[in-house]
């Protein structure tokens, strides 16, 4: 008489373990969420490293294919090769590169400063354009006015006071700790990333053996055919991408050169640089070399205008289908969803990352889905 009551206490204990292992999960998952977004900057700084090693490691198997010497050397060939076209560059262009650099700042801001004024001529509200409202307040009659002059606090020699000269200090102090620390993170952050990259380079079998320690034994095989995938994705992605935004910094180089733009070499690096982030950074490199153009004139600017044109169908019609398509395959709407998702989530480091991060989720997307289908078969036959 008791038989049919073990089924229904097997059943409430089967339910409860569900339930147990499923609040563990979204507990989990919670947490994992929480740490991403306290911690995005950091992660994305060793993903960053993570995408150095395996751009370092891509250049040194493909020397590999010349020279059959052992990977270490190799890896010496390639950051000795990446370090002498580095110093190369700074020393043939360095002096070019600071002088355009300060052009086309003044030029950017000078055309953002006509482009607010033909806003505001035309009744368009352009509060948030506003690059001076530190310097100048409103007048009563709508007017723009110097700003009211603070109380004088100076001696009646014409010294100024000793607080006077204890605001300004503590102001100048401030404000030079604060360009330190920017400038001590920014090197920070760049010798770290370097640091990770070497690493992962010098050793890839290490990192990649201890990455599949950490998964079960069960589970160990798929997880080494994720991991050699991803790799194999990401390298060649990246080699594609290396080739991609040199060739978008030498038309767009060339062309503005040939159209008679100033500053064409600093616009042709912030270009070939900004092509890494797909469609996004398109867009912001054509804004800026269209802005860049405006001061030598209309035809200047619709010429640049066109030459961006070119340069983005090239880089889309051209070398995506030809090189990119090989390397990874992703509908263009949905990338630009995930960018923009991550952009407004983690900022500039989830908008750069996107593609990676979206390359790396499509592996493991397409894994389980053939593996499962392969399963699907299987239960068929």
């Amino acid at each position: 008489m008791t038989a049919p009551a073990d089924p229904r206490l097997q059943a409430r204990s089967d339910l409860a373990w569900a339930i147990a292992v499923g609040g563990i999960g979204v507990i989990l998952f919670v947490a994992a969420l929480a740490f991403a977004w306290y911690y995005a900057a950091a992660i994305f700084l060793l993903f960053s490293g993570m995408l150095l090693g395996v751009a370092l490691n891509a250049m040194t198997n493909r020397l590999g294919r010349v020279i059959d010497w052992p990977h270490p050397v190799r890896l010496i060939i390639v950051c000795l090769t990446l370090a002498l076209l580095l110093a190369g560059v700074i020393f043939l262009f360095g002096a070019t590169i600071t002088d355009q650099a300060k052009v086309l700042s003044d030029t950017i801001k000078s055309q953002l400063g006509n482009v607010k004024s033909l806003l505001d001529r035309n009744g368009i509200d352009t509060s948030f354009f506003d690059f001076n409202t530190a310097s100048a307040t409103a007048a009563p009659d709508g007017g723009s006015t110097t700003p009211t002059q603070a109380p004088s606090h100076s001696l009646p020699s014409g010294l100024p006071s000793p607080s006077a000269l204890a605001s300004s200090g503590g102001a100048i102090v401030s404000q030079t700790f604060k360009l330190l620390l920017g400038t001590v993170s920014a090197v920070g952050n760049f010798f770290i990333v370097l640091f990770l990259g070497l690493a992962f380079a010098a050793q890839p079998a290490v990192y990649r053996n201890g990455l599949l320690f950490l998964a079960p034994a069960k589970f160990r095989d798929q997880a080494t055919v994720i991991v050699d995938r991803i790799s194999d994705t990401l390298e060649r992605w990246l080699i594609a991408q290396i080739t991609t935004m040199a060739a978008v910094f030498l038309v767009t180089w060339i062309g503005l050169s040939i159209i008679g733009i100033q500053s064409s070499f600093i616009l042709g690096i912030q270009a070939g640089l900004l092509a890494f982030i797909p469609t996004v950074g398109a867009i912001i490199a054509g804004v800026i070399v269209v802005l860049a153009s405006l001061a030598s004139g209309w035809v200047a600017a619709a010429s640049a205008s066109v030459l961006f044109l070119g340069v983005h169908a090239m880089e889309s019609y051209v070398l995506t289908p030809l090189i990119q398509r090989q390397a990874l395959d992703i509908p263009p709407a949905t990338l630009f969803a995930f960018q923009i998702l991550l952009g407004i989530v983690f900022g500039i480091w989830g908008l750069t990352l996107a593609l990676p991060l979206m390359a790396i989720a499509k592996v493991m997307i397409d894994y389980f889905k053939a593996d499962r289908s392969t399963e699907d078969a299987a239960a068929v036959i």
